[in-house]
């Protein structure tokens, strides 16, 4: 049997297949979200991937920011209920997910059995997500996968101390004309996202294992300082951005099975 989870988000889209609820088929990610033609590129990329049709999808659930308008799902499930799925299939000892996407982060917290605890959501400001990152890699003029690179020859983080875009950009064109190293600059950047997402997750208790996931874990730098910020290992989830398509794939099965 095979199902689908498909996760529309602000800056990406994401589909997974399985086999009888355990088995990843395919998996695909498209870098663009809701309102645009990507949710429709990642199904028909997933399903070719699959050698299979919409046709032979016993149940798809969607999930994300663009949830509601994906017409060919049977059912939508939120993001917190999905990444907690997706991450607890993949990391059984999870009990904190920190997730860093496009235009917001959350902290998730789960019991034993892998259900929500507790929520956090920061959906307020940009500021801390993949499009602060975007925002400062243009100022910058670096590419995001160099980014980690930079932050590993630091010698002094920078301090970005603003909690908006805006002012946190401009923040860095200063540091950039006072001659500040670019590495440093870079570093600040992750530190300061670190920060936000650590003061998210301790707005309750942090639990062991942590694990992050979003497109934002895919950045070593910011990996490296939320390690410091909670001075605790934290577990990156293998392909961090397919988590909560994975955990929709995931309730589609179950939702079959009951």
């Amino acid at each position: 049997m095979y199902t689908m989870g498909i996760d529309i988000g602000s800056a990406s889209s994401k589909v997974v297949i399985l086999k009888d609820g355990k088995d990843i088929v395919a998996a695909e990610t498209v870098q663009v979200g809701t309102g645009s033609s990507g949710p429709k590129r990642a199904l028909n990329s997933a399903l070719f991937k699959g050698g299979l049709t919409l046709g032979d999808m016993a149940r798809i659930v969607a999930t994300g920011y663009g949830r509601f308008a994906f017409e060919e799902a049977h059912k939508q499930v939120t993001e917190i209920r999905c990444q907690a799925i997706g991450n607890f299939f993949l990391i059984p000892t999870a009990r904190t997910i920190i997730d860093i996407g496009g235009q917001d982060a959350k902290a998730i917290r789960l019991d034993d059995k892998g259900y929500v605890k507790q929520f956090f959501m920061n959906d307020k400001c940009a500021a801390g997500t993949g499009r602060f990152l975007d925002v400062m890699s243009r100022v910058l003029e670096v590419g995001l996968t160099e980014m980690a690179e930079y932050d590993a020859k630091a010698t002094e983080p920078a301090t970005v101390s603003s909690t908006c875009t805006v002012f946190a950009e401009s923040e860095v064109i200063s540091q950039l004309s006072q001659g500040v190293a670019l590495e440093n600059i870079i570093a600040g950047i992750h530190q300061s996202i670190a920060s936000k997402a650590a003061g998210l997750a301790g707005r309750g208790v942090v639990e062991d294992d942590v694990v992050m996931c979003g497109g934002v874990a895919q950045n070593g730098g910011v990996v490296r300082a939320l390690i410091r910020e909670l001075n605790r290992k934290v577990i990156v989830t293998p392909n961090p951005q397919i988590t909560a398509a994975l955990g929709a794939a995931i309730h589609a099965y179950q939702d079959m099975e009951n």
